[in-house]
C-alpha cells in the first residue's frame, strides 16, 4: 500500500513529532508513504478568503505531483484536506477553471488530471487498511486507557466534501481506532467541536474559550488522554492549554496527542520514541 505523502507546513516546524511517530510505524503497518518534497502550502484555509483562484492554482499544483507519481495523496492534517478537497471538487466539476487552471500549471510540467485520490491518514486507516488488520498488529493493547476522540471539524465538515464517511454530528472512524487499539474510548459534547486555531489571530480570547471548553468536557469525563487527527487542533489543545484552562477558571490538564502517537503506543513504542516528551503538556492532573 503506497500513497503520496502531502507534508503539511506544521509537522514541518511546530508538531514534528507527529512524523517522528509516522515514521516509525509505518514500516510495521507496511503502509510506504512517498513524500511529496515538491508539495507548496495548501493556504491553511487562509489564501481561500484573499484570493480563491490562487488557492485553487496552488492545491491542484499539489494533487498534479501525485497524479505525476501514479499515487493517491494522503495527508495527516484536516485543514490541508479541506483545501486540497475543495481545489478538487472545484477543478473536477468545471471543465472551464480546469482548463484555466491547466494552463498556468503547463510551465511546470504538470497537468491536472483528476486521477488521485485525496484522502486523510484516518479515513485510510478505517477504508483501505482496515480494523481488523490494524487491531492484528497491535502489541500492547491500549487496555483501561480512557481516550477523548477530538475530530476537529475540518475532516468532518462540509458534507458535499466529505461524503457520507463520517456522520458529522456523531462520527465514528476515529472511535472504532481508539477501539481497535484496545482503548476505552470515551463519548463526550466536545468531540465535534471546533478547536479555535483559526481564530487565535483575530479573537484570541474566543479561541482560548473554545479550546477550553473541549479541554474541560474531556476532564470531566475522565480522559486519560484526548487523541486528534489533526495537528492544528493538537496545537490549539496542547500548546495554548494552559491559557485555555486559565480562561476557564480550571488548573486541571489533559495530555493531547496525535493519532499515529496513538498507533505508536499500541504496537509497542514509548512515549519518548514517539515523541511525546516534545508535548507541552505530558501528564494529567485533575
Amino acid at each position: 500500500m503506497k500513497f503520496a505523502y502531502y507534508i503539511s507546513c506544521i509537522n514541518e516546524g511546530m508538531t514534528k513529532e507527529l512524523d517522528i511517530a509516522l515514521n516509525l510505524l509505518k514500516k510495521d503497518l507496511g503502509i510506504e508513504l512517498a513524500r511529496m518534497e515538491e508539495a507548496t502550502c495548501c493556504g491553511g484555509s487562509n489564501l481561500e478568503f484573499v484570493h480563491p483562484d490562487v488557492a485553487v492554482v496552488n492545491n491542484a499544483r499539489n494533487i498534479a505531483l501525485a497524479e505525476k507519481m501514479g499515487l493517491d495523496m494522503v495527508t495527516t492534517c484536516n485543514t490541508c484536506l479541506l483545501g486540497l478537497l475543495e481545489a478538487k471538487h472545484k477543478l473536477d466539476h468545471d471543465e472551464a477553471l480546469k482548463a484555466k487552471v491547466n494552463r498556468y500549471l503547463k510551465s511546470h510540467k504538470l497537468e491536472y488530471k483528476g486521477t488521485s485520490k485525496v484522502t486523510h491518514l484516518l479515513w485510510v486507516l478505517n477504508e483501505d487498511y482496515g480494523l481488523d488488520k490494524l487491531k492484528s498488529k497491535v502489541k500492547k493493547p491500549l487496555t483501561g486507557l480512557k481516550i477523548a476522540p477530538f475530530y476537529g471539524c475540518h475532516i468532518l465538515r462540509p458534507s458535499h466534501l466529505f461524503g457520507q464517511r463520517d456522520n458529522p454530528y456523531a462520527p465514528r472512524s476515529l472511535d472504532l481506532v481508539i477501539e481497535a487499539l484496545g482503548g476505552e474510548r470515551i463519548e463526550y459534547e466536545s468531540k465535534t467541536k471546533c478547536c479555535g486555531f483559526h481564530t487565535m489571530l483575530v479573537a484570541p480570547e474566543e479561541s482560548l474559550k473554545v479550546a477550553g471548553k473541549a479541554l474541560v468536557d474531556a476532564v470531566d469525563n475522565d480522559a486519560d488522554y484526548i487523541v486528534t487527527p489533526c495537528p492544528l487542533c493538537h496545537t490549539a489543545l496542547d500548546s495554548n492549554q494552559a491559557d485555555a484552562m486559565k480562561v476557564m477558571g480550571s488548573s486541571a490538564s489533559v495530555p493531547v496527542i496525535h493519532l499515529s502517537q496513538l498507533i505508536g503506543l499500541a504496537l509497542g513504542y514509548s512515549p519518548q520514541q514517539l515523541g511525546m516528551n516534545k508535548h507541552v503538556v505530558t501528564s494529567r492532573s485533575a
